[in-house]
């Protein structure tokens, strides 16, 4: 072989792996892109998650600690998704400047980091304020996981993918209060909470080892015109807004009645200890199957179809809760569970499938949506609570979850290209 021969063979060994490079192939069931990106987003589902609720299984000890109302409490709750809400849209436009992947890493170690600081806060106020800070920190998972998956998964696999992710932010959820609330039988509410967010550290670094790298994202110059632009003509799709309402009310409902639940349990006429409270969140494992079940109905049966009946399940479940019975609430969380999950699962899904072009920002403002319903919907839920007891929460959640189910039913055809 002479010497001209092994340059060209130099050559064409170089030139194929460009050619190869240049023609990706999107992540589908059985390949390893598939699960490494599946696994990775399911692993910054349960950090993001984690971090963000592990404060409310200990919201009636927080009561007790710093000597303020169930509503001023709930304010670790509210503060950290309103924030979030506040954060969501420019934590996307950045996503298009810097990438998907960069932005959600730094996200999710960030806010796992301020959470080891939270516990030792001297005050509610400081505390409160650490919380609205880890807010706006944890934005940059769910302001872009949605767009990365709708990007890099195949589309006819998209709606599992989309549940596994969900899956992971509903056992995120899951751990996130299950393991303060059990702890706190045994150490300090302070330690209980450093042991959960030692735990969502771990996850957000395992995220960080296994995600692929985006391979169909093209970085995009970040213009506020542009951004404002590209938002506006989502708000002016109807089946956009109503997916974008339906999660305002969803959500709104589903925090407020996980935010007061312990005070029922806590006290009268059932008296529950905390650790036997903190079980109740095992409830989310019904909605870890129901995301990822939901997923999958939708891609078989039709998007409005589930959306519809997950949240009138949701509803039965609801009022299922409002007798005194402790069976009675088991099985109405239960069910309220199920059907709110699976119906994130299918909405989420639904905003990346319809929003051919600019994603991140139609994610961005359906998660704007969502956390704001659940800052402003959960904090006015403490009012109710305080001044009509758990029948009072029933009936104002009620009503949202029936506006849920009407705006599920809607009619969401595509508009004309043009």
């Amino acid at each position: 072989m002479t010497a001209a021969q092994l340059r060209m063979d130099g050559v064409t060994a170089t030139v194929l792996p460009a050619t190869t490079d240049l023609a990706p192939v999107k992540h589908s069931p059985g390949s390893p892109g598939y699960r490494r990106a599946t696994l990775s987003l399911f692993a910054a589902g349960m950090t993001t998650f984690m971090a963000l609720y592990y404060v409310q299984g200990l919201l009636p000890q927080l009561s007790s600690h710093f000597d303020v109302s169930p509503t001023t409490s709930a304010l670790a709750v509210s503060l950290t998704t309103g924030l979030l809400a506040v954060a969501i849209i420019p934590a996307s436009a950045l996503s298009e400047r810097y990438g998907r992947v960069r932005l959600m890493v730094g996200s999710a170690v960030a806010a796992s980091l301020i959470g080891l600081l939270l516990p030792w806060a001297p005050s509610i106020e400081l505390l409160l304020a650490g919380r609205a800070l880890q807010g706006l920190l944890c934005a940059g998972v769910p302001a872009v996981a949605m767009a990365y998956l709708a990007e890099e998964v195949d589309g006819m696999s998209l709606g599992g993918a989309m549940g596994r992710y969900v899956a992971g932010t509903t056992i995120g959820g899951l751990v996130g209060r299950l393991i303060p609330g059990f702890a706190v039988d045994f150490v300090s509410w302070q330690w209980a909470l450093e042991i959960a967010a030692l735990v969502s550290l771990a996850f957000a670094i395992a995220f960080w080892r296994m995600v692929p790298g985006s391979q169909f994202f093209e970085p995009q110059p970040v213009s506020l015109r542009t951004t404002g632009r590209n938002l506006v003509a989502h708000l002016r799709d109807p089946g956009l807004l109503s997916l974008f309402a339906l999660a305002f009310v969803l959500m709104g409902g589903f925090v407020t009645v996980y935010n007061f639940i312990g005070y029922r349990l806590l006290g009268d006429p059932f008296g529950l200890p905390a650790g036997i409270v903190a079980a109740i969140f095992f409830m989310y494992l019904a909605g870890t199957v129901s995301s990822a079940w939901g997923g999958r109905l939708a891609d078989r049966l039709g998007r409005r179809r589930v959306l519809v009946s997950a949240t009138s399940i949701m509803l039965v479940g609801l009022l299922i809760t409002i007798p005194d019975h402790l069976w009675s609430v088991i099985i109405g969380l239960f069910l309220f569970t199920a059907g709110f999950f699976a119906a994130h699962s299918v909405a989420s899904g639904w905003v990346s499938a319809r929003a051919t072009e600019h994603r991140a920002e139609a994610s961005s403002l359906y998660l704007f949506h969502y956390y704001l319903g659940s800052s402003v919907v959960g904090a006015l839920g403490g009012l109710t609570y305080s001044a009509f007891g758990w029948a009072g929460v029933a009936a104002y959640v009620g009503t949202l979850t029936a506006a849920g189910v009407l705006l599920a039913a809607l009619p969401r055809r595509r508009r004309p290209a043009g």
